[in-house]
């Protein structure tokens, strides 16, 4: 079946006029694997987990982008190398026109200051130690912020942003004597208080309890209307996605598979695996059974990927071709500001 030319993803997705907050390019993130005495001395080749493998997409200035997916689809790993947690393997990431791994140390320390992470676990990223206003103070010391009243008054404001109000309640306390969702707020003061562009937001809702995930979710679309934040959002939570993300991507085996205006993405779905990821989403009424993809099996070995579509051991739509070749992301269609979506599949312009 024949398929569109290849587009450019980044120009498209990231406006005719735009430069976007962020840019990745043909990023990859291998970890290769120890090798025993046998193996070097019969000169094996080395294996490596693809967690990542050649992804490009852009983030808008005002943006939230979701990524999607299965443990295992590289969605974290990606966060790690847009926030420089870890380095990439090979390509780049493109921030105001300058590639990171370009960077000297003192670029690469203010760089930090503007793009800012805040984790899945709101009970291990908090030090049991630090008071809350110690927790958040941190990075201001890091940075050089040596006023006292300076470094309270930066504090307060974190912590009023975050909804822990009034501040002065919460700074003397300790972890342990806040409730899951006071402590995710806490980290979320945490990334804030440098007054990042770009945050990287990874599962923040996962380990809540559904009562507050809705005023977790509320204070990171605040974040990007009154602060102007550009928002990378991490979760296998497609409800949620829908909920606060502008455009989504959907990752597979350190691939993306599809990408677009998150409407667009959950939808009207082309790739059989966001299909399958939509069909596993519940329904509260016991009664109704929700009809779609079912995926089959168990997700392939990550060291020995299957050949060419890494998804035709669980798709029921796969073919002859499917096993010979791996397909580029295509375009499907577009909505009326331009926006493209796109979709690896050889169905996707069917």
């Amino acid at each position: 079946m024949k398929q569109e030319a290849k587009t450019d993803i980044n120009q498209s997705t990231a406006g005719s006029n735009e430069i976007p907050a962020i840019e990745v390019k043909n990023l990859k993130k291998y970890f290769p694997l120890p090798t025993g005495l046998i193996d070097t001395l019969l000169k094996r080749e080395k294996k490596s987990v693809k967690a990542v493998d050649n992804i490009s997409f852009s983030l808008k200035e005002g943006e939230i982008l979701g990524l999607a997916g299965e443990s295992g689809s590289g969605k974290t790993t990606t966060g790690e190398l847009i926030t420089q947690l870890q380095d990439p393997t090979e390509g780049d990431i493109i921030y105001q026109g300058n590639s990171l791994h370009k960077l000297g140390p003192k670029e690469l320390k203010e760089f930090r200051k503007y793009c800012q992470m805040i984790f899945q676990d709101p009970y291990e990223t908090l030090n049991p130690r630090f008071t809350i206003k110690r927790t958040i103070e941190e990075p201001l010391l890091i940075n050089g912020w040596k006023s006292d009243s300076a470094r309270l008054n930066k504090v307060k404001e974190a912590l009023y942003r975050a909804e822990l109000r009034p501040p002065e309640a919460y700074m003397n306390r300790f972890p342990h004597e806040l409730s899951g969702g006071q402590r995710q707020r806490v980290a979320i003061a945490r990334g804030i208080v440098l007054d990042p562009r770009i945050l990287v937001a990874d599962e923040p809702v996962s380990m809540l309890d559904v009562s507050i995930r809705a005023g977790i979710l509320n204070l990171l679309k605040d974040f990007r209307d009154e602060l102007g934040l550009s928002m990378l959002y991490i979760s296998h939570d497609l409800s949620t996605m829908k909920y606060i993300c502008d455009r989504t991507m959907i990752m597979y085996l350190g691939k993306a598979v599809e990408i677009g205006p998150t409407e667009k993405v959950i939808d009207k779905s082309v790739h059989p695996y966001t299909q399958a990821l939509i069909s596993s989403v519940p329904i509260p009424d016991p009664d109704i059974e929700r009809e779609g993809t079912k995926i089959k099996g168990e997700i392939p070995d990550q060291i020995n990927l299957p050949q060419g579509c890494r998804f035709v051991p669980r798709c029921p739509d796969s073919e002859d071709q499917c096993h010979e070749r791996e397909p580029e992301l295509v375009k499907v269609g577009e909505n009326q500001d331009g926006e493209g979506h796109y979709a690896a599949c050889i169905h996707a312009d069917a």
